[in-house]
């Protein structure tokens, strides 16, 4: 008997494997390493390792993954999926998970063996924390690709100018480049969420600015949207002060009267340099 789904812990498993295979396809794991967070009832993890990869789980439900240990060892257990036929043996062709019991906050991302690829079904309560701290280790972490809710997955893709466009969406996309995939239907989970999910591919890189601007940037992001439907010499004076403000936005070229969500990814470095700049002068 499988052990309970805890709504607390936001689990919803998928109950198609197929379903997983776009997300499969854009990580191309034959081969390499893949941490997935989240294994649950393994329905992701026989498709990474039937593609070749060599899968470690990461798991904060002990009872879940003491339960795909033992399904894994009896090739082809109906419990595996939900008392489905898995869509693909799980025989002794195909390596066992290496699983870990934690919770997924909690990875050491910066001391991991390079190069370890990222994918997983996220519970929707933690996915935009910890998709932040995959893509800050571009040197470990070449892919990634999660499962997430749509609603996030449209912030997370959306560019300038769009409705869904974001904080969110600036800071990721200052980070990686990101890729829908595919959206997946409430009905294809066990138990069905309340909302769509889809699935995100990202391909990290180094940041735009030294490691040591970056918190300039992520502040000066977070305090244009702050306020997003007032301007951004209004929204960012009510951070910096209006004097300030004025002075940076002139420095970097932006129109005072420009909103948050016409900038791109390069405006915000000109603005955080430029916002930088301003201090400097301010302090002489």
């Amino acid at each position: 008997m499988e052990p309970r789904l805890q709504k607390a812990l936001g689990q919803h498993h998928l109950v198609d494997a197929r379903l997983c295979r776009p997300l499969v396809a854009f990580l191309r794991p034959a081969g390499e390493r893949v941490l997935e967070i989240g294994p649950g009832g393994g329905v992701l993890t026989r498709e990474l390792a039937a593609a070749g990869a060599r899968v470690w789980g990461w798991e904060l439900d002990a009872a879940w993954a003491f339960a795909l240990r033992t399904a894994w060892s009896s090739a082809g257990s109906p419990a595996t999926t939900g008392g489905r036929p898995p869509a693909r043996a799980t025989g002794p062709e195909l390596p066992p998970p290496a699983l870990v019991v934690g919770d997924a906050l909690a990875i050491p991302w910066q001391r991991l063996p390079a190069p370890t690829l990222a994918a997983g079904n996220l519970p929707y309560g933690i996915a935009t924390a910890l998709i932040a701290r995959v893509l800050r280790h571009p040197e470990r972490v070449p892919r990634a690709a999660f499962l997430v809710q749509q609603e996030v997955a449209d912030r997370l893709v959306a560019g300038p100018g769009g409705r869904d466009y974001g904080a969110l969406s600036v800071l990721v996309a200052a980070r990686a480049e990101v890729r829908l995939l595919g959206r997946v239907r409430a009905g294809s989970f066990r138990p069905p969420p309340k909302v769509d999910g889809a699935f995100v591919g990202f391909v990290p890189r180094p940041p735009p600015l030294p490691a040591a601007a970056m918190a300039g940037f992520e502040a000066t992001v977070r305090a244009a949207f702050a306020q997003r439907r007032k301007t951004l010499r209004n929204a960012l004076g009510a951070a910096w002060g209006r004097p300030a403000a004025e002075e940076a936005l002139a420095r970097a070229g932006i129109p005072p009267g420009a909103r948050a969500e016409e900038l791109s990814v390069s405006d915000f470095v000109r603005l955080t340099r430029a916002q930088d700049g301003t201090l400097r002068s301010a302090q002489r």
